[in-house]
């Protein structure tokens, strides 16, 4: 697949801005030689459930460089209704999650996030496609940026273990 310019301005994934959903600007530049796990993330979802194990990745691999990165969006089925503080709220009360959470974007079509534009030019979906079909869809990106791998949203957080320790080994 052909690479697509970052957009922004950007020279590599990192340079892409995102807020925090704590509403800071930022990029990814902060987690720079980390391995990346990043996830489209909906609260009233077939696979909210998944927020456990993405939790649970970040704990047993955080310490080796691991970081899960959640983006919510309500693309979906009206999925992620709330707001930021509300989406903090229910991912902490409800999974306990510490990992990093941003602001709520799109993934498809015109408003698509800049990171999503550029993850999805990167590695495409089933059958070439690009776009994003689901919450909880998963792209694995190594030390060096690279986007190395993408998981459908049915695939359990548990499942990426081997993908995720040969990265951090790598």
């Amino acid at each position: 697949m052909p690479h697509v310019a970052v957009p922004t301005g950007a020279d590599d994934i990192y340079g892409i801005p995102v807020r925090t959903i704590e509403g800071r600007e930022t990029s990814l530049g902060e987690y720079r030689g980390k391995v990346l796990l990043i996830v489209n993330v909906a609260s009233r979802c077939g696979f909210t459930p998944q927020y456990r194990g993405l939790e649970e990745l970040y704990k047993t691999y955080g310490e080796r460089g691991l970081v899960v990165l959640g983006f919510p969006s309500n693309q979906f089925g009206g999925q992620e209704p709330g707001s930021e503080g509300e989406i903090a709220q229910f991912c902490s009360t409800n999974y306990g999650v510490t990992f990093p959470m941003f602001s709520k974007i799109e993934v498809n079509g015109e408003g698509a996030h800049p990171l999503y534009r550029y993850l999805k030019s990167e590695r495409g979906g089933l059958l070439g496609s690009e776009a994003i079909k689901w919450n909880f869809t998963k792209f694995l990106v190594d030390r060096d940026g690279k986007v190395v791998d993408r998981f459908a949203p049915s695939t359990k957080p548990g499942e990426l273990t081997r993908a995720i320790e040969k990265l951090l080994n790598a």
